[in-house]
């Protein structure tokens, strides 16, 4: 497998595909990298709901049809509890009855198969802009630390601190889960978009790396390392 070409931090959009046809969403996933974007992928409702709930996504894709738990259920059940992400929900069934129940089960959006990617892509962008309109999360802070997705700035103590496009993301997902162990293969699926093990000390690099900007010549250290776990982002010892 090759890696995809980094991810603008401007632009780019961490979606959820929740698609049970393997053929169709690796091509979903590849042409929604290919086009910048960072794809996680969910193969029934059941999973796409446990993705869902336990991450921040920029939109979901939501296929109708799905095993465990069908698509229209899964959308109803996110927005009961209380989550906002837009959803645009796929389909076979394109019928004016089917879009209809589409977006009253709290989709934003609904596309009938067959369908071109061009307009998908353009839809997904609408959503993602409706999305952070809307008041999506995009800065992030932890103790005097400050991540701008919107204007890719990061600041501590008012310092200004140059970020490589992979150390931005890296810091991304980190303040994402700001108090939380992160481990190894978070950061692999979530942050290189990897869902196998390199065998490389990648990772550690790269968080030695952004550990000396965002850490040296502070007094309090942001980034912590969690013996046999993984990575945490706090205030204090970890």
């Amino acid at each position: 497998m090759t890696a995809n070409l980094d991810p603008d931090p401007l632009t780019a959009m961490r979606l959820l595909l929740v698609e049970d046809d393997r053929d169709a969403a690796e091509y979903l996933r590849k042409a929604f990298r290919e086009a910048g974007h960072v794809v996680d992928l969910a193969a029934d409702g059941e999973e796409g709901l446990a993705l869902a709930l336990d991450g921040k996504y920029d939109v979901m894709v939501v296929d109708r049809m799905l095993p465990a738990r069908d698509g229209l259920s899964l959308v109803t059940e996110l927005r009961g509890r209380g989550h906002t992400t837009p959803v645009l929900i796929l389909s076979a069934l394109g019928q004016v009855d089917d879009r209809v129940q589409g977006l009253r089960a709290g989709g934003d959006d609904y596309l009938p198969k067959p369908y071109a990617f061009t307009e998908l892509l353009a839809r997904v962008e609408a959503l993602s802009r409706r999305g952070v309109s809307q008041g999506a999360e995009t800065v992030y802070k932890v103790s005097d630390l400050e991540l701008d997705r919107l204007a890719h700035r990061v600041t501590r103590s008012g310092k200004e601190i140059p970020l490589q496009p992979r150390e931005f993301r890296l810091l991304e997902y980190l303040l994402r889960h700001a108090g939380q162990v992160v481990t190894r293969t978070m950061l692999l699926e979530n942050v290189w978009d990897y869902h196998f093990d390199p065998q490389t000390n990648v990772i550690d690099v790269h968080v030695s790396r952004l550990r000396s900007k965002i850490d040296k010549g502070f007094d309090v250290p942001l980034i912590h390392t969690v013996r046999g776990a993984g990575y945490m982002v706090r205030a204090g010892a970890a």
